[in-house]
C-alpha cells in the first residue's frame, strides 16, 4: 500500500516537472481563486449488483435476476469548487442522471426471460475532494473521491420492482483540465459510483401487483452501482 502512495505522488506532484517544457500558460492565475462556479454534462450507465435468494413461489417457481447489458444515460449539473490549498479543492456537484436499467429474470431449464425495466432519474449531491497534480502548462490531472447521497425522482408506483427512493455511497474518478485560451477551463472526467444500502423495497409490498411480487421476492438484495463520463466547464 505505500509503495502504491509513493507512485500516486511521484505521479501527481514530481512527474509533471519533469517532464515540462515551458510554455505560454492560458489562464495562469485561474486556480488561485478562493472559489468558482461551474457546470457539466456527460453520459452514464447505471447498474444493480443483485443477491439472488434462490427462493421458490407458492407454485414452486424459482427466478434468478441479472443485468446483462448497461443502456447509456444523460447527466446534467452544476460545480461548486473551493479551494484548499495549491493541491486540494473541496467540490459540491449536484447532478441529475436521466436512465434507466432492464433486468432480466430468468427460470433455470426455461428458454423464457422476462424483461423489466425500472426507470431512475436521480438527483445526487456529491461531497468531493479534489487531488490535483503540479500544472503541466495548459493541463493538470487529478483524482478525485468523496460520498454522495441521492434521491430517486423518477420513481413509479406499480413497477413490478421497486426501488427505495433515497441511495447514498462512495465514488472515486480521474480527469485532467484543460486551460483553453478563452475564459475557462474544460475537464473530461470520469466517475464509479458505489451504492451502500440495499435498494429493495421490502417493507411496501402493498405497493406491487400481486402478480409481481415474486419478482421483489426472488432478490434479497439489490445495491446500486453507476459509471460516469462528463465534460466540466468551469
Amino acid at each position: 500500500m505505500k509503495k502504491i502512495v509513493y507512485i500516486l505522488t511521484f505521479f501527481l506532484l514530481v512527474f509533471p516537472s519533469l517532464a515540462q517544457k515551458r510554455k505560454i500558460q492560458n489562464q495562469p492565475y485561474a486556480d488561485q481563486k478562493l472559489y468558482h462556479l461551474g457546470f457539466h454534462v456527460g453520459l452514464h450507465t447505471q447498474d444493480l449488483i443483485l443477491t439472488n435468494n434462490g427462493l421458490a413461489s407458492p407454485d414452486g417457481k424459482i427466478l434468478f435476476a441479472e443485468i446483462p447489458n448497461y443502456s447509456p444515460g444523460f447527466s446534467v449539473g452544476v460545480i461548486g469548487d473551493l479551494f484548499l490549498n495549491p493541491y486540494m479543492n473541496l467540490r459540491i456537484t449536484p447532478t441529475i442522471h436521466f436512465g434507466d436499467k432492464t433486468i432480466f429474470f430468468k427460470e433455470p431449464g426455461s428458454e423464457e426471460d422476462k424483461r423489466i425495466s425500472v426507470r431512475s432519474n436521480y438527483l445526487s449531491i456529491p461531497l468531493d475532494l479534489k487531488i490535483s497534480a503540479m500544472r503541466l502548462n495548459n493541463c493538470r490531472p487529478y483524482i478525485i473521491g468523496g460520498v454522495y447521497g441521492a434521491m430517486d425522482m423518477g420513481r413509479k408506483k406499480g413497477q413490478p420492482i421497486l426501488l427505495k427512493p433515497v441511495d447514498y455511497g462512495i465514488e472515486f474518478g480521474l480527469g485532467c483540465t484543460f486551460y483553453m485560451a478563452s475564459f475557462f477551463r474544460l475537464s473530461p472526467e470520469i466517475k464509479f459510483k458505489f451504492g451502500l444500502p440495499d435498494m429493495i423495497e421490502k417493507d411496501r409490498s402493498d405497493l406491487l401487483n400481486e402478480a409481481d411480487k415474486i419478482y421483489t421476492n426472488s432478490l434479497s438484495k439489490a445495491t446500486t452501482r453507476m459509471i460516469v463520463l462528463t465534460f466540466n466547464f468551469e
